[in-house]
């Protein structure tokens, strides 16, 4: 997606985008937990985590869902997933956590235009498949989001 997209109109099926990345930080899961209350020591704890099939501690998976489902706001107002007509966040559906993030993973949002739906002749929803993935290709998080968009005016 390179387009600018101001309505539903606007987007394609099929059509694709590749977000920016972002490395994951220690900080940023302490200060998640700190913001959620969630020091569960998998993620806090270096002993407590060292113990675990993991073998270290890993970020809470909902830490980097609302990191990587953010990425693609950093294309910017003209290539953003997010349309200039945006009026809601509908829904979200399918989320899974795949693999582990860890300190250090640098991750991006692969997004794929997967549905239209038309809600009258003002309204629709946008329907994208998103998969978060790290720096070796591996998805750490799956998701299918829904956005109610404008369409444009007849």
């Amino acid at each position: 997606m390179s387009k600018e997209y101001v309505y539903l109109d606007d987007y394609a099926l099929g059509e694709k985008m590749i977000s920016p990345a972002r490395t994951i930080t220690e900080a940023d899961i302490v200060n998640f937990a700190a913001l959620t209350g969630d020091w569960h020591p998998l993620h806090t704890d270096v002993e407590y985590a060292a113990g675990t099939p993991f073998q270290g501690r890993i970020a809470h998976g909902m830490l980097t869902l609302s990191i990587g489902m953010a990425l693609p706001f950093r294309l910017g107002p003209h290539s953003s997933y997010l349309p200039k007509s945006f009026i809601a966040f509908y829904g979200m559906e399918e989320v899974r956590f795949t693999a582990p993030t860890r300190i250090g993973d640098t991750i991006h949002c692969e997004v794929e235009v997967v549905g239209i739906t038309h809600k009258g002749s003002e309204k629709g929803i946008l329907t994208i498949r998103n998969q978060i993935k790290n720096q070796r290709g591996e998805t750490v998080v799956s998701f299918v989001m829904k956005l109610f968009c404008g369409k444009k005016p007849q």
